[in-house]
């Protein structure tokens, strides 16, 4: 097993200055501590400032040496094609070959308004933006002429990457489609499994074998990361329960004034036992991701904590737990491949 640090989402009011460093910082705890990877979303609303990852992803590339650099996710059908191919080019390079791109259509309204994508365009772009995208990383002189968006005549989009075939992962949150694209392309997907219960996140792996087949790729070549509610752990149960409630009625505060009250919990110890949240003890903690990797079969696995609300000294301390007692027993027992895609 695969992990990856995802930062939380700001339940209080802070500046941008304040919350854009807390993201290089995490970074840099997460390698320090033994994460795999680190990973970026691509956000335009509060209460999450991260509107740029190659910007923040290439300041964490010189703080860091050796971890993955994800975003998580790329709204790629929101940008122009060849200047994202510019900007994570550079990334690739500078970051010694660190960069996994993850994209995604944006599940956020009020960024597609922004950028004036509708639900009528929203996969015709991604799709589009996405063939020309991966043209430019593999060729060094591109002609396309596109149905939405830009063309190009003789196009050498520079740099030129550091690896030459770049992992692409394909966000997945509730849309078949978005599973059925992965497949067709033959990437990986990232389900998001993050607010209910994981047996639907667990339907669309399903599907996504599914079209892995249909599409006549090799079953083994399939590969899938999840997301979690969050992450607590400590050496009791009721101690990890007891001290993340806090952690649990700040999130359902953002949820509500963000994103409409999309999580349908208001009780922790509910929340605790359906969703994919881990909190728990160490032996708990293992058990719940066992169980959830019977459903979905995946190698990578992304977790964030909510360290605002713990504390600096908290939060490095479950994530020390995590690392001395749950991760090698999972590691040992759910073996995975290299996040690395080779060059």
């Amino acid at each position: 097993m695969k992990f990856l640090l995802l930062p939380h989402v700001p339940s209080q009011d802070k500046s941008d200055e304040i919350q854009l460093l807390e993201l290089v910082e995490n970074a840099v705890l997460a390698e320090e501590l033994g994460f795999d990877g680190y990973g970026v979303g691509e956000r335009h609303d509060r209460p999450a400032v991260s509107s740029s990852p190659p910007v923040l992803l290439a300041h964490i590339a010189a703080r860091t040496s050796a971890i993955r650099l994800f975003t998580a996710v790329t709204t790629l059908g929101m940008l122009d094609p060849l200047r994202a191919f510019e900007d994570y080019s550079t990334l690739d390079n500078l970051s010694g070959g660190r960069l996994d791109l993850m994209i995604g259509k944006g599940g956020y309204p009020r960024t597609s308004r922004l950028f004036d994508v509708t639900a009528d365009d929203q996969w015709a772009l991604l799709q589009e933006n996405y063939a020309l995208f991966r043209r430019l990383w593999e060729s060094g002189d591109v002609t396309w002429k596109g149905e939405l968006g830009r063309s190009l005549d003789g196009a050498e989009a520079l740099p030129r990457p550091l690896q030459r075939r770049l992992r692409v992962w394909h966000g997945s949150a509730t849309s078949p489609e978005s599973a059925d694209f992965a497949a067709r392309c033959g990437d990986p997907i990232f389900s998001s499994n993050g607010r209910g219960r994981p047996e639907p996140y667990a339907e669309l792996i399903r599907h996504y074998r599914d079209r892995w087949d249909h599409y006549g790729h090799d079953p083994a070549d399939a590969l899938v990361g999840i997301g979690t509610s969050g992450y607590f752990g400590a050496k009791t149960s009721q101690e990890a329960v007891a001290k993340y409630r806090a952690v649990f009625e700040a999130r359902l505060a953002v949820n509500r004034r963000y994103d409409g009250g999309s999580i349908r919990y208001s009780d922790v110890d509910e929340w605790v036992e359906q969703s994919s949240v881990l909190v728990g003890s160490p032996q708990q903690i293992i058990d719940k991701v066992h169980a959830q990797h019977a459903l979905f079969g995946h190698e990578a696995l992304h977790v964030h904590v909510d360290a605002e609300i713990l504390g600096a000294a908290e939060h490095r301390a479950t994530l020390e737990l995590f690392f001395s007692e749950i991760a090698p027993v999972l590691r040992r027992e759910l073996p995975s491949r290299p996040l690395a895609a080779g060059r």
